[in-house]
């Protein structure tokens, strides 16, 4: 063979060669110059992982520090059907029974199915799926201890037969990634029932964070929505590198920042207070079978409330399970026309404006008034009574005359001063802030309803906290029910001190309304709030209900607001019933709730009693009409 042959033959597999090289040449630049970004992306994408911790939400507490609520640890377990393959119906029958699912419906969950095709056209199956949001870490680790069992008998059951590196991979997902869990929090309400309208309730949801998938958890109602952004705490991420079966690379984590845990909101509700009032609200129901009702406990000089509750109510653990109606708060939400309990604004704005005296005789008539062609009338035939007396006896006649003496514009000024017609602030959601017609609006007939509580709408917050400038020396301060916010260290970070509104009537003027306040209840329509250890001050509230602008004939709102002891007031309680069945006067319905609530409160509190009990019935017979305003 020549050289030249030699040559010729050795051309074709040098010229092979070299295009060879150039072929992989150019492909390696178009896998690491033209497509590096590309193929930079999707390696990240197997190996990169950014995982989102969620904070454990703050405590809510009682006064007393006792927890009304908890955050406890939990897994939320997530499937990616892709990786369960043929296998999601044998999968559903082995963790049915642990996940406390229907095994039909957890296949059916679990079952892949095409839902999109990739760049190439092939079909692509479901990936994920949220398959409970609650399980215990027993109850997880029984999980993988499932799945490793439905694994190693799958392998075993090959035999001798070595797997293939499709099989392999197969099974390495179904075993390790197939099935996974995020830690998380369950928001549990301990005390059930109890302050549920102060607590409200949180709920998680599902959102896109930084395309990850996130279950925060949010207030809905209450303290719990009030308070969100404190209680929520900040979360946290840790960005890291893992392994095929999403272990995490710890050598290659490159950042790693804690979640930082919500603020615990500190109630100025006592529990024990609160479980009291409770209890005496459900004797109430049970005797008079009412539509609602809500009882406010405030402290007069400080304006904290000490319990608030309203029935019916909810169990915050389980809030879908009760009509939307039962969510609402009804002692700051619902409007309603007070009644007789307004009389004490009337008089004290009169006796403030030097229009009457305590003493001063008005002619309350012995039949029913005309005034301006509209008929009023009294529950008693009084005739002349003093202003002391008009209150006590609770006249309508006799406050509508004071009224008219009083006049609509000084009228208005002092209901815009004891806080009607305006919000009171109280950090609670759906508070409302009442009706109260501008003078603009009013006629001289309206003002002699207005001024015994008709024509006017309020909520029970607002009665409460007017009451209990009464009982405030006439100093009106703002309601709340949270005192402070704590740390996860139990340091105190913030503290909500009592706010005075206003000084709304002199302090000669507040006495002599405490004293006629005091013969409300001991001789007056209040007599079954006379308690045997303690004075007591207060006053009933009877008010027929409207509907499209007529009174509805057998549907009334009860009332009694008092306070306690009289002349140094540690307590408030104001009782609203709607729609009472076996009577309907406040007198007869609220008043004898407002006795058993405050002594029970008062022994609890160890307050100083301020007189002698008095043997026999709780009043001298004949001083007030049976079944009273």
């Amino acid at each position: 063979m020549t050289l030249a042959d030699t040559a010729r033959r050795a051309w074709l597999p040098a010229a092979v060669l070299v295009l060879g090289f150039v072929g992989l040449g150019l492909r390696l630049h178009v896998l690491q110059v033209v497509q590096h970004d590309h193929w930079l992306a999707e390696s990240e994408r197997n190996t990169q992982r950014l995982f989102l911790m969620e904070p454990r939400r703050g405590e809510i507490l009682d006064a007393n520090g006792n927890p009304l609520t908890a955050s406890l640890p939990i897994k939320r377990v997530f499937a990616n059907p892709r990786l369960l393959g043929p296998r999601y119906a044998e999968v559903a029958h082995r963790l049915a029974p642990l996940l406390a699912w229907d095994e039909a419906a957890l296949a059916q969950r679990l079952r892949p199915f095409v839902c999109a095709t990739n760049r190439f056209g092939e079909p692509v199956t479901n990936a994920y799926v949220n398959l409970h949001r609650k399980v215990s870490a027993e109850t997880w680790q029984q999980v993988t201890q499932t799945m490793a069992g439905i694994v190693q008998h799958a392998v075993q059951s090959a035999g001798s037969r070595k797997l293939t590196p499709g099989e392999a991979v197969y099974y390495r997902g179904l075993r390790s990634a197939a099935l996974y869990a995020m830690d998380d929090y369950d928001r549990l309400y301990t005390c059930n029932r109890l302050a549920s309208h102060v607590i409200g309730f949180a709920q998680d949801r599902e959102l896109t964070f930084n395309r990850k998938t996130v279950f925060p958890w949010s207030g809905r109602d209450g303290v719990e929505f009030w308070f969100d952004g404190k209680l929520a705490g900040i979360r946290g991420w840790n960005q890291t590198e893992t392994d095929h079966a999403r272990r995490e690379l710890l050598p290659f984590r490159e950042a790693y920042v804690e979640p930082k845990p919500g603020l615990s909101v500190v109630l100025t509700i006592d529990m024990v207070i609160q479980g009291c009032v409770e209890a005496a609200l459900a004797d109430l129901v049970a005797r008079h079978t009412p539509e609602s009702v809500s009882v406010i406990v405030i402290r007069p000089r400080t304006g904290e409330i000490l319990a608030m509750a309203t029935l019916p109510n909810y169990d915050p653990n389980r809030p879908g399970e009760v009509p939307v109606d039962h969510l609402r708060n009804r002692a700051v939400a619902d409007l309603y026309e007070p009644g007789s309990t307004f009389k004490i604004v009337t008089i004290a704005a009169a006796l403030s404006e030097g229009v009457v005296r305590m003493d001063d005789v008005i002619d309350c008539e012995t039949a029913p008034w005309y005034y301006l062609g509209h008929r009023l009338r009294d529950h008693g035939r009084f005739g002349p009574l003093t202003v002391r007396q008009i209150l006590v006896k609770s006249s309508n006649i006799g406050v509508a005359k004071i009224a008219l003496m009083l006049g609509e514009e000084r009228f208005q000024n002092y209901v815009k001063r004891f806080g009607f017609g305006q919000r009171t602030g109280i950090t609670l959601g759906g508070e409302r802030a009442g009706i109260v017609d501008p003078p603009a609006r009013r006629d001289k007939l309206r003002l002699t309803r207005a001024a015994i509580g008709q024509a006017i709408a309020v909520t029970p917050l607002q009665m409460a906290a007017a009451v209990s400038a009464i009982a405030n020396g006439g100093v009106l301060m703002r309601p709340f029910v949270v005192k402070g916010l704590r740390d996860q260290h139990g340091r105190l970070v913030a503290r909500y001190e009592p706010q005075p509104v206003r000084q709304v009537i002199r302090d000669d003027v507040n006495r002599q309304m405490v004293e006629a306040l005091k013969l409300a209840v001991s001789e007056g329509t209040g007599i079954h709030a006379r308690l045997d250890l303690f004075s007591a001050a207060g006053k009933t509230g009877t008010a027929q209900i409207a509907r499209n602008g007529q009174y509805v004939d057998g549907e009334y709102v009860s009332s009694f607001i008092g306070f306690l002891p009289a002349d140094r007031a540690e307590l408030c309680v104001a009782i609203t019933v709607v729609k009472p069945s076996g009577g309907y006067y406040g007198g007869t319905v609220a008043a004898p709730c407002f006795k058993e609530i405050a002594e029970q409160i008062a022994l609890y509190l160890k307050l100083r009693p301020d007189r002698q009990p008095v043997a026999g019935a709780p009043g001298r017979p004949g001083l007030v009409r049976a079944g009273g305003d």
